[in-house]
C-alpha cells in the first residue's frame, strides 16, 4: 500500500484543501446573483473567467499554447485566470483555469493545485446549493464514463459502491468515485477522479470556482490512477515529466506549463532543491532565514516548506511569527512600511526574498492599517515546523516541479519591470559575511 504520511489519508488531505480554499475566495455575492439574479445559473465571474481563457485562445487555441519539436516532446500552457477575494487584503486570491471531462467533453474551472492530489468535481447528482451553483459533471452524458469502486473496479448500473465522506472544520464532502477522459488542453489521459453527490454550504458555496485538480506528487492521490500527473507521465508526451507556474496580478500572464520550463518567463538562474519528506507535498527544507540578507542563526533552522499554488496566503510556525514581529516590528499604522527589511529564506546556498509588500497586508482605510500577512501553522515534526509558501511567494518567483527527480526548482519570475539589478536583490547568494 501507499505510505501514510500526516496529509494522508484522502480525508485529511481533502480536509485540508477545503480549509485552506476558504481562505482564497469569497464569491456569496456572485452565488446569489447565480440563483436568482439576472442570468441565473451564471455566475459573471466565472463567465468572465472563460471570456478571458477565449479571449487568450484567438492566438493561443482557447487559451492553451503548445509547442513540439520532433523527437522532445510537448510543452503546452494553460491561461489561469485570477480571481481578488471580496475583502481589503491584497493576498486573498484564486487562480484557476479550464479543464474538460467526458466524451464528448465538459468544461470546467479548477484551481491547479500542489497541495492536493486528486481532481474533484461537483456531480450532477448532487443537489446541494453549493453544487447547483457551479457546472456539475454529468456522467450521463459522458460515453467514456465508468462508475469505480476505491480500487478501481467497475460497478454495475445501479448496484451499490463505495463512497467517500470527507469530514472538516466548517463542513462536509460526499462522493463517488468514476473514471473517464480527462483533458487540460491537448493533454488527455483516461483518469479516476472524485465526484461530489454531497457539499456543505461551508465553504463550497463560497469557491466560484467548480472544482480543484490535484498537482501533488502521487503519495497524496488516493492511488496513482487518481494523478492526473502521473498518467501524463506515463505517457511520455511530455518534453520533461515537469510542470511549471507563473502567476501575475496581471490575468493575461499566468500560466501553468506542462512539460518544463519557459525560460522567457525567468531571470538568472534556476535554484533546485530536492523533495525533503515523503508526505505528497512538493515539500523542500531550508536551513534558516534571513532578515535584509543577514542569516538569523536558529531563526527556523531546518524548517519545512510546502510550495503551494492551492493556497493564497503565506504561513509559518507560531513561534517563529512572533520572533520575526519582534524583529521585523510592522507598525499597525503602516508608518515604517517603507523602511520594513526584506525577509528571507535560505535555500541551498541561496537566499530567496520577499519584499514587505509581499508579507505585509495592508488596509488603506481610513485610517491605514498594516499587519504581518503570515498566517500562524504549527505542525509538528518530521514534517515540520513548516511554512506554507502560497500566492504571495509565487508571484514573485516562477517554480517548477519535477515529478521524476522529485524536486522544486525557484528562479525570479520576470514580470514587467522586472530587471535583472532588481532580481539580483531577490535571489541573492549567501555569504559567510552575512550572518547576524
Amino acid at each position: 500500500g501507499l505510505p501514510a504520511p500526516l496529509y494522508h489519508p484522502l480525508s485529511t488531505e481533502l480536509s485540508r484543501i477545503a480549509m485552506h480554499l476558504i481562505t482564497v475566495v469569497a464569491a456569496a455575492t456572485c452565488a446569489t446573483r447565480r440563483l436568482t439574479g439576472p442570468g441565473a445559473g451564471t455566475c459573471a465571474d466565472e463567465q468572465d473567467a472563460l471570456a478571458l481563457l477565449q479571449l487568450r485562445g484567438t492566438s493561443e487555441r482557447s487559451g492553451v499554447a503548445s509547442e513540439l519539436e520532433e523527437g522532445m516532446g510537448a510543452m503546452m500552457s494553460v491561461g489561469l485566470y485570477k480571481q481578488n477575494a471580496h475583502t481589503k487584503q491584497p493576498h486573498k486570491t484564486a487562480y484557476f483555469g479550464r479543464v474538460s471531462v467526458g466524451t464528448p467533453p465538459q468544461s470546467f474551472s479548477v484551481v491547479f493545485d500542489t497541495g492536493s492530489g486528486n481532481l474533484v468535481l461537483p456531480s450532477t447528482d448532487c443537489d446541494s446549493t453549493a453544487c447547483q451553483i457551479h457546472r456539475r459533471y454529468n456522467p450521463l452524458k459522458s460515453s467514456s464514463a465508468v462508475d469505480i469502486d476505491a480500487d478501481g473496479t467497475p460497478v454495475d448500473a445501479g448496484a451499490d459502491r463505495d463512497q467517500i465522506t470527507i469530514t472538516f472544520g466548517t463542513g462536509e464532502i460526499t462522493g463517488v468515485l468514476l473514471q473517464d477522459r480527462v483533458c487540460v488542453g491537448s493533454l488527455c489521459t483516461s483518469g479516476r477522479f472524485i465526484s461530489a453527490t454531497e457539499e456543505s454550504d461551508a465553504p463550497f458555496a463560497s469557491f466560484s470556482f467548480d472544482g480543484v485538480l490535484g498537482l501533488a506528487l502521487t503519495q497524496m492521490a488516493q492511488s496513482p490512477e487518481f494523478s492526473f500527473m502521473q498518467r501524463i507521465a506515463e505517457q511520455k508526451v511530455l518534453r520533461k515529466p515537469q510542470f511549471a507556474v507563473f502567476l501575475s496580478d496581471d490575468e493575461r500572464e499566468s500560466e501553468i506549463t506542462f512539460g518544463g520550463a519557459k525560460t522567457g518567463k525567468f531571470l538568472g538562474e534556476m535554484v533546485w532543491a530536492q523533495v525533503s519528506r515523503p508526505s505528497g507535498y512538493w515539500q523542500v527544507e531550508i536551513s534558516d532565514m534571513a532578515i535584509e540578507n543577514k542569516v538569523v542563526p536558529g531563526l527556523c533552522k531546518n524548517c519545512q516548506v510546502a510550495v503551494d499554488t492551492g493556497t493564497s496566503e503565506l504561513a509559518g510556525p507560531s513561534a517563529v511569527m512572533q520572533e520575526l514581529q519582534k524583529r521585523v516590528n510592522v507598525k499597525e499604522d503602516c508608518s515604517n512600511l517603507h523602511e520594513l527589511p526584506q525577509l528571507g529564506f535560505v535555500l541551498n546556498g541561496q537566499i530567496l526574498n520577499l519584499d514587505p509588500v509581499d508579507y505585509v497586508d495592508k488596509e488603506d482605510g481610513p485610517p491605514a492599517s498594516c499587519s504581518n500577512a503570515f498566517m500562524t501553522l504549527d505542525v509538528p515534526p518530521p514534517n515540520g515546523p513548516l511554512f506554507v509558501f502560497g500566492d504571495p511567494f509565487l508571484r514573485k518567483f516562477y517554480t517548477v516541479y519535477d515529478s521524476a527527480e522529485r524536486r522544486v526548482g525557484f528562479a525570479v519570475a520576470k514580470h514587467e519591470g522586472m530587471t535583472q539589478e532588481k532580481a539580483q536583490t531577490m535571489l541573492v547568494a549567501l555569504s559567510d559575511k552575512w550572518t547576524e
